[in-house]
C-alpha cells in the first residue's frame, strides 16, 4: 500500500543554519551553510558515524539552481544537497567568499563513496560546469530499478515515481511549484526549500540504499 511520507521541520539553532527535519518520526539533522568550518565538521561527524560503511558508502545526492527564466540564461548551481544515514547537508555555493572546502572536494572524489540519484549524471557535468567540481563515483537510481526490477520504463521514471515503487511512498509533501522553481541561490532558505531539499537528498539515499548501490 502507498503512503504518504508525514514530515515536519524544527530549527535547531537560532541562526536557522541547523534543522531537524523529520520524516516519519525519523529525525534527520540538517545543516544549511556556506562555512568551511561547519562543512568540515557535518562530514568529519558523518564518516566518524558510519565507520564500518565507509568502504561501501551511500550518498543520496542532488543540486538546486534558479530557475532560468530569460532565454540563453544558464543559472550555477546554487545548493548540493548529500544525505547519509540520518544527516543531511545543503550546501551554499553562491553565498559567501570562500572557496568550496577541500574537505568536500576530497569527500566527493572518494572512490569508496557511491552518489545516487535521479539524472545524476547531468547533476555531476552541472557541477564540474559551475564550480569545477568533481564526483567520482555515480549511479544513476533509474537505471538500477530498472535492471533490478526487469522494467526499461524505469529508465525515464522520475523521482516521485521510483519512491513509489521502490519504497511504496507516494514521493512525499506536495511540491508546489514556488517552491521547486523558486530563488535557491538566497541566503537564508524557506522553510518550504529546506524541507524539499531534505527530502529528495534523504530519498535518492533510501532508493540507493535498497537497491544496495555499493556493488559494481
Amino acid at each position: 500500500m502507498e503512503m504518504d511520507y508525514d514530515i515536519e521541520l524544527n530549527w535547531r539553532t537560532a541562526d536557522s543554519s541547523e534543522y531537524d527535519v523529520i520524516v516519519d518520526d525519523e529525525v534527520f539533522e540538517t545543516l544549511v551553510t556556506h562555512n568551511c568550518c561547519k562543512v568540515k565538521e557535518w562530514i568529519t561527524e558523518t564518516e566518524n558515524k558510519n565507520q564500518r560503511r565507509l568502504h561501501r558508502l551511500i550518498v543520496g545526492l542532488d543540486v538546486e539552481w534558479r530557475p532560468n527564466t530569460i532565454t540563453g540564461e544558464v543559472n550555477p548551481v546554487a545548493i548540493l544537497q548529500l544525505f547519509v544515514g540520518k544527516r543531511c547537508l545543503i550546501y551554499q555555493f553562491l553565498q559567501g567568499v570562500h572557496e568550496i572546502p577541500k574537505v568536500l572536494k576530497k569527500f566527493l572524489k572518494n572512490i569508496n563513496y557511491t552518489f545516487v540519484g535521479v539524472g545524476i549524471e547531468q547533476d555531476k557535468q552541472k557541477l564540474i560546469r559551475d564550480h569545477s567540481l568533481e564526483v567520482t563515483k555515480t549511479k544513476d537510481l533509474r537505471e538500477m530499478a530498472a535492471y533490478e526490477l526487469s522494467d526499461r520504463d524505469l529508465c525515464y521514471a522520475g523521482l516521485k515515481k521510483l519512491t513509489k515503487v521502490i519504497l511504496g511512498k507516494d514521493g512525499g509533501y506536495k511540491k508546489e511549484l514556488n517552491v521547486t522553481m523558486s530563488d535557491w541561490d538566497r541566503n537564508r532558505l524557506s522553510k518550504e526549500q529546506v524541507l524539499y531539499a531534505c527530502l529528495d537528498a534523504y530519498v535518492s539515499f533510501e532508493i540507493g540504499r535498497q537497491l544496495q548501490s555499493w556493488y559494481d
